[in-house]
């Protein structure tokens, strides 16, 4: 039997190859993608803190109800969903969901989510204070009617709002950016030189399912955000223009991955960590597997691990 067929994801772990986000240290290099990650669910099948970091649901100023349904459809090789950022808001996320994780020993990125620059404003300004070790702020959801990715696509408005929440919080800020634009460098290099310290990327794809028994959309919302292994070569494509236009700034690359060997991949087209998202939706270990997973690979591979230790990158 191999080491991978062998592997207990469930055994308390040593990590050999650790990695360091905007300063953070990651106990190796893979968490959770935000929106895919719940702790009353997983934290039934794994030890939450054995992850490099855990990325929450994006809060709000007030609790959202999200979209009605249906709000996901399959697709090939993938899935599509408009659920619409529901979440409790952030004054019980401040009292239950975040204590709760930093008590089991969990790096986390808090995910950050508003239909205006206020709203964003607000919940960084609670946020401020709290045990997050990581901003991450979302302006590229496809499936919400306000903010979100119309802030991810322009420059401009990107820059005002950034510079306003760069002004509330010291703490690292990570901006994750949409692929639904035409030129993902140009919006990546507007969030780093109005403050951002760390780039995430890719949110979803916008795509859409028609029932063909009723002629009519699948989804309620009509479009939704695609996910899953159909998304990778974007991701990935992403992540390596990024980083040819941005050298220096760290970046967590997500999409597609559910495997160390696509980890591994991100990580030489120039990605700090990364994230597991759709995987997780199957399989809830997923990102915890990734994670052995990648460990055997950059066993083999010790200069991109020395790379990773010290904040660098491959590229």
């Amino acid at each position: 039997m191999n080491e991978q067929a062998s592997m207990d994801i469930y055994a308390p772990h040593a990590w050999r190859h650790g990695t360091m986000v905007a300063g953070v240290r990651w106990k190796n290099p893979v968490g959770t993608a935000s929106g895919t990650f719940q702790l009353a669910a997983v934290g039934n099948f794994y030890d939450v803190a054995q992850l490099g970091a855990v990325s929450t649901k994006g809060v709000s100023t007030v609790p959202w109800e999200g979209n009605p349904a249906p709000r996901t459809a399959e697709s090939p090789a993938g899935t599509v969903n408009a659920v619409g950022l529901q979440n409790p808001g952030v004054d019980t996320y401040l009292v239950d969901e975040l204590p709760k994780l930093k008590a089991l020993g969990a790096t986390v990125v808090t995910n950050v989510a508003g239909h205006c620059d206020d709203d964003y404003a607000q919940v960084v300004e609670k946020l401020a204070d709290s045990p997050a070790d990581m901003l991450e702020i979302n302006v590229s959801c496809p499936n919400v009617s306000h903010g979100g990715m119309s802030v991810g696509t322009d420059p401009v408005a990107l820059s005002h709002l950034i510079e306003r929440l760069r002004k509330i919080t010291d703490k690292p800020m990570v901006v994750k950016l949409t692929p639904n634009v035409t030129d993902i460098a140009g919006i990546a290099r507007a969030a780093v030189e109005s403050g951002a310290d760390c780039l995430s990327m890719i949110n979803t794809l916008v795509g859409m399912r028609i029932d063909i028994r009723t002629g009519e959309p699948i989804i309620s919302n009509v479009t939704g955000g695609v996910s899953g292994p159909a998304v990778f070569p974007v991701g990935l494509a992403c992540v390596w223009k990024v980083r040819q236009a941005l050298p220096d700034i760290p970046i967590i690359g997500i999409g597609g991955i559910d495997s160390g060997e696509k980890a591994l991949e991100y990580l030489y087209a120039g990605a700090n960590a990364v994230e597991v998202g759709g995987a997780a939706l199957v399989e809830p270990t997923a990102p915890l597997r990734v994670a052995h997973e990648l460990e055997l690979l950059l066993d083999a591979r010790p200069e991109l691990a020395d790379k990773l230790a010290k904040g660098d990158t491959w590229r």
